[in-house]
């Protein structure tokens, strides 16, 4: 497909068995034309990041094979890596069985996923004792 393609998505099926065992892909944003996606690497598995799509967001992911999101602080659409140059290579893209949340498997371009310059957004780990809840650093 090309980036100037006319992709949409059409709207959920009222039928759970149609949305749950049909082929037709109806991603369900939420109230605010949002879907989450998990991305994960492709190779190793580990989580990269969370984030959000819009139906742009998701059409140009689609057509380009390079992830894109929405950023819900700025209100507005992003590419992964356009500034960072650390772009993120659509290998796979899942949906799940009522088809609410994207999971996509990506090749990292660079070295970070996470804005930090970390490799995963997910880099602190909670830790509890009977006294507080506190964060500690992890590395992967």
């Amino acid at each position: 497909m090309s980036p100037d393609s006319n992709l949409s998505f059409a709207a959920p099926s009222a039928s759970k068995a149609e949305l749950e065992e049909g082929t037709a892909f109806t991603p369900r944003f939420d109230e605010h034309g949002l879907i989450g996606a998990i991305v994960t690497d492709a190779q190793g598995g580990g989580v990269l990041m969370f984030a959000f799509m819009n139906a742009e967001a998701l059409r140009l992911t689609i057509e380009t094979g390079e992830a894109h999101f929405y950023s819900r602080s700025r209100k507005s659409l992003w590419k992964k890596g356009e500034t960072s140059g650390n772009v993120l290579r659509v290998r796979e893209l899942l949906t799940d069985c009522d088809q609410d949340v994207l999971w996509v498997k990506v090749e990292l371009q660079g070295e970070a996923a996470c804005h930090t310059g970390r490799h995963s957004c997910f880099y602190r780990r909670v830790e509890a004792d009977a006294d507080r809840v506190a964060l500690e650093f992890v590395t992967r």
